[in-house]
């Protein structure tokens, strides 16, 4: 039986974290993964480290296929920004685009990640008008969740992958962002041309994408990318 060597990023951590355990019985397969911010996975595979499957947003595995690093595609999971306020805290308006301006405005401090909804909070506050105001209350983090920061009381508001604040204590979820301007990233996997195990890894992908595998992705704040 084979060892899969994996790198992939937070969003999709939790159903892994559920299903992988499920595949390593029923396949006999070992896996072993590398936790690494965007980001980071960007640069170390552009740099030449080599791994059997990449789990990252499908915008970044696309833009590995075009450098010859990763070999395909095959969508896992879709899953909206979600806001988070320390538990307990009272929770604001966020019904609108116009609702959450006014929410970030107001709040003495904001924080978000490094990753694809990071990236897209920046280019939105950018055409709200606002990007020059919030910039000396925000935060930015990378390889910690946003709402471990708001927690401990670091920041008032945490944008993040819904399913990336639903494993956090110490926060409440306000909700995902209003349809106005919420951002919807898939989660792909991709497998790396220079693959050693590469049948191994083609099988934890249909693994991760089988039907029986939907409910776990939607209790772990996700959508099945077939939904």
């Amino acid at each position: 039986m084979s060892t899969i060597k994996v790198m992939a990023s937070a969003a999709f951590r939790e159903a892994y974290l559920e299903l992988v355990p499920q595949f390593e019985r029923a396949s006999g397969h070992k896996v072993t993964t590398l936790w690494v911010p965007s980001v980071q996975m960007m640069t170390r595979l552009k740099g030449g480290e080599t791994v059997d499957l990449v789990i990252l947003s499908a915008a970044s595995l696309d833009e590995l296929v075009t450098a010859g690093i990763i070999a395909n595609r095959v969508d896992l999971a879709k899953s909206g920004i979600g806001i988070a306020v320390r538990a307990g805290a009272a929770k604001p308006d966020i019904s609108s685009g116009e609702a959450v301006k006014r929410a970030v405005l107001a709040a003495k401090s904001v924080v978000y990640s490094t990753g694809p909804s990071g990236i897209y909070l920046a280019s939105l506050f950018e055409r709200m008008g606002i990007a020059t105001q919030l910039e000396p209350k925000l935060k930015r983090v990378q390889g910690e969740p946003a709402g471990g920061v708001v927690a401990r009381g670091e920041a008032e508001i945490g944008f993040q992958q819904v399913s990336e604040l639903l494993p956090v204590p110490g926060i409440d979820i306000v909700g995902p962002l209003p349809p106005d301007i919420q951002q919807i990233t898939a989660f792909s996997a991709g497998l790396h041309v220079a693959a050693t195990e590469a049948d191994a890894a083609k099988a934890l992908v249909q693994f991760l994408t089988a039907p029986a595998a939907a409910p776990v992705i939607r209790k772990k704040g996700m959508e099945p990318a077939s939904a």
